[in-house]
């Protein structure tokens, strides 16, 4: 029962299965590193269940075989980049490699641009048993002129000073068992991470760098959070480390690595969804907070209507249960109490200071206001007051106010977020409420023909 249970929680939380055995055990993930001023490197994980695959046999062995198919092609699948496929064995001596999984890696050079990787795998002898995913992503060239960070590789085991040089997963002196399913608990109670922290001496003085780690479960709490110092000696590190989630609760959580340097106030953060399955450890980590603290806070002097307005523009950040939890709510005492909860649990870790996130997001509320107010909107309402409340200031802004041949927009350019994201928005009305048409930010709009609604019909 555990079993499958197991898999329908990984069912939920992959990527898009647009093929599939729903029990044949096979699982993917990838991780994005530098590799030179033209092109990524892109390693691809991959596992099978040993126990979903027919067992063989030659004249010296028992085995079973699996095959591994990856495609990769541009966003608008016209050029195929990548389309191979491998056999993957492993030996089966008796019934407990039934148990076990065959994990491997594949490396490939991309150069810059938008694409989507499907990466399947099947049973060698009956191929009617397989699963595929689809996946769409962006590979962003490292800049060589600011701080930057790199993907998250999550892992089953990392071995430091690893002698087995001739491994697949050997790299910088580590040995590094990818975990491709990204599922912990009983059988896997310690989470390994690796990332490369890159060009660090670009730093104009000194002082160290911060590289702070957190965990958040699906309620957006910290639960873990560590902070280390580094001095700005070499230009390029990994940084790796271990978390042991015995007494995690079953969840899906969100590690999160940021590399901060407080001087310039300058962050950089990569992050790697992973699920937890202990269904004996029961969930302890509440909302609850002493009558004393709440009371004596902001919010313990609040009308309903002002705690009614604080929720409503702080949903930008609400999970669907918070949502759901302060709609349930009719008393003015559990709203205020709500809410000090909601706040208290939601100061941003990945700041280069200690402020205050409620006093900052609600600053950006006010400045969207300011910024973005259109005739029929307040500006924290419009698309661009969402986005600037979430993420603060772009790095940079391309405004295209009067383009002869198209409507005005602008790119929001975020290159401390997943490596690089962009948003644009449009003034599709002419009104000057600019709408968001396309975004490379995982969850957001993605449109990849956005310019044809810029045309003038």
């Amino acid at each position: 029962m555990k079993r499958y249970l197991a898999l329908f929680i990984f069912f939920l939380l992959s990527t898009n299965i647009f093929t599939q055995n729903k029990n044949f055990g096979f699982e993917f993930d990838y991780a994005l590193f530098r590799h030179d001023s033209t092109s990524n490197y892109l390693e691809l994980y991959y596992s099978f269940n040993q126990k979903d695959l027919t067992i063989q046999s030659n004249d010296t062995m028992m085995f079973v075989e699996g095959i591994l198919k990856v495609t990769i092609m541009d966003s608008s699948e016209q050029n195929v980049f990548i389309d191979r496929e491998w056999k993957v064995r492993g030996t089966h001596k008796d019934t407990t490699d039934l148990y076990k999984s065959l994990i491997g890696q594949i490396g490939f050079l991309l150069p810059e641009g938008t694409y989507r990787a499907i990466v399947g795998g099947k049973d060698a002898v009956d191929t009617s048993f397989s699963r595929f995913y689809s996946e769409l992503f962006r590979v962003n060239i490292y800049p060589k002129n600011r701080l930057s960070i790199s993907d998250l590789q999550i892992a089953s085991r990392i071995v430091q000073e690893s002698p087995n040089v001739n491994s697949i997963f050997y790299k910088n002196s580590l040995e590094i068992t990818p975990l491709p399913s990204s599922i912990f608990g009983i059988n896997q109670p310690v989470l390994f991470y690796y990332t490369e922290l890159y060009n660090l001496l670009l730093k104009e003085n000194p002082d160290p760098y911060k590289i702070t780690t957190v965990v958040l479960n699906s309620r957006g709490r910290v639960i873990y959070n560590r902070t280390k110092k580094i001095l700005p000696n070499v230009d390029s590190r990994v940084e790796m480390g271990a978390i042991t989630l015995t007494k995690y609760p079953t969840d899906t959580y969100s590690l999160v690595v940021s590399l901060i340097d407080s001087a310039a106030n300058y962050n950089v953060s990569s992050f790697k969804k992973f699920f937890v399955y202990n269904p004996d450890i029961i969930d302890s980590t509440t909302f609850a907070s002493s009558s004393r603290d709440f009371l004596s806070s902001q919010f313990g002097v609040m009308s309903v209507e002002e705690c009614d307005e604080i929720f409503e523009k702080s949903k930008y950040i609400a999970t669907t249960a918070d949502i759901a939890k302060y709609l349930e709510l009719t008393a003015v005492e559990s709203k205020r109490e709500f809410l000090f909860n909601f706040w208290s649990n939601r100061d941003d870790p990945f700041q280069a200071d200690d402020k205050d996130y409620f006093t900052e997001y609600f600053k950006r509320i006010d400045l969207a206001n300011v910024r973005y107010n259109t005739l029929a909107k307040q500006g924290w309402k419009t698309d661009r007051g969402r986005i600037f409340t979430i993420y603060g200031d772009p790095s940079e802004i391309d405004r295209y106010p009067n383009q002869i041949d198209s409507k005005p927009y602008e790119i929001w350019q975020f290159n401390s977020i997943e490596g690089g994201v962009i948003f644009i928005f449009a003034d599709l009305t002419g009104f000057s409420d600019y709408r968001l048409i396309h975004s490379t930010k995982r969850g957001e709009l993605r449109d990849e023909n956005w310019q044809r609604r810029l045309l003038h019909f």
